[in-house]
């Protein structure tokens, strides 16, 4: 019976120990930036099952749903996110937005969505750049994967992506039935719904951890197709004073970047290239991407 009760102390105390690299990897992605507490391929994903955009909001502020981490009026409890449908003919600019203030208000993102066939409609997501550092652009997609043929194995291929007609979700269905009046949410600064209550953001690692799975059917691309939709929203875009400093203050995509140029010269001392490398790092130190240009100058040496 002791020997037991050694054992369970040993696994209490150890634990920690082995979950600390994986607490340390989850850290190491955050960006310090508030768009660190919204994953847009969970949004997506509550979008996918939502009835409705009244249905989706709600969804997007339960607190089971572990999707809103957001505070970016920093006064420690989460925001509520309000959804408004900019609608123009067959198209939708679903904003999803945070009364920061009595005087402000900030987008997070906006789900752009077009028809394109009797039954096709196309779907991104666009994180606010005040909020992400940069316009950050997301879409679900489906994998096609390869089988075997005939006269045996297929050549192994990585799986082809394919951009989902989101056409049956729906929501979708929701917002093109005929009749349909844009959903523009009531509640506003300190007036939200009854049930609705806020509670304390997580830490990042928790967080991270929790919306993960989201990521399974949704991801980050640089292609943008809703380009009718996000002509509907670009107008109407609304950003908040504070939160904008916010993230100016943590630099390109929560760190820096840093320029340094190296000359080429010949021997008779003629510059023959010019070499700039461009780094970015996180708010942690670690590098996020580096790029390396060279230019050549022709001519006699």
């Amino acid at each position: 019976m002791k020997t037991n009760h050694v054992r369970t102390l040993l696994c209490v105390l150890l634990f920690p120990l082995f979950s600390l690299p994986l607490l340390a990897q989850d850290t190491a992605d955050s960006t310090g930036l508030p768009g660190d507490g919204f994953s847009l391929e969970a949004a997506v994903e509550l979008f996918k099952k939502a009835q409705s955009p009244e249905d989706f909001e709600k969804l997007l502020n339960s607190e089971e749903n572990t999707v809103n981490n957001l505070d970016l009026n920093e006064d420690g409890e989460i925001d509520y996110i309000r959804v408004i449908d900019n609608m123009a003919g067959d198209v939708h600019a679903i904003v999803l937005q945070v009364p920061v203030s009595e005087t402000e208000s900030q987008d997070v993102a906006v789900i752009e969505i077009e028809k394109t066939g009797a039954e096709e409609a196309t779907l991104q997501i666009i994180g606010d750049e005040a909020v992400y550092g940069k316009q950050l652009i997301a879409e679900p997609f489906e994998e096609e994967r390869s089988q075997e043929g005939r006269h045996g194995p297929a050549l192994t291929h990585q799986p082809v992506r394919i951009v989902v007609n989101v056409w049956l979700w729906p929501s979708v269905r929701f917002v093109y039935r005929p009749g349909y009046v844009a959903y523009v949410s009531p509640w506003r600064w300190r007036v939200y719904p009854t049930w609705w209550r806020p509670w304390r953001p997580h830490p990042w690692g928790w967080y991270h951890v929790r919306v993960r799975p989201y990521r399974a059917h949704c991801h980050v691309v640089t292609v943008h197709r809703v380009h009718r939709a996000h002509a509907v929203y670009a107008p109407r875009r609304t950003h908040s004073t504070v939160v904008h400093t916010r993230t100016v203050s943590h630099g390109p995509r929560g760190g820096t970047k840093t320029t340094s140029s190296t000359t080429v010269r010949g021997k008779n001392g003629n510059v023959k290239a010019k070499r700039t490398t461009t780094t970015r790092t996180g708010p942690k130190g670690h590098v996020q991407q580096k790029k390396t240009t060279t230019k050549v100058r022709r001519g006699r040496n």
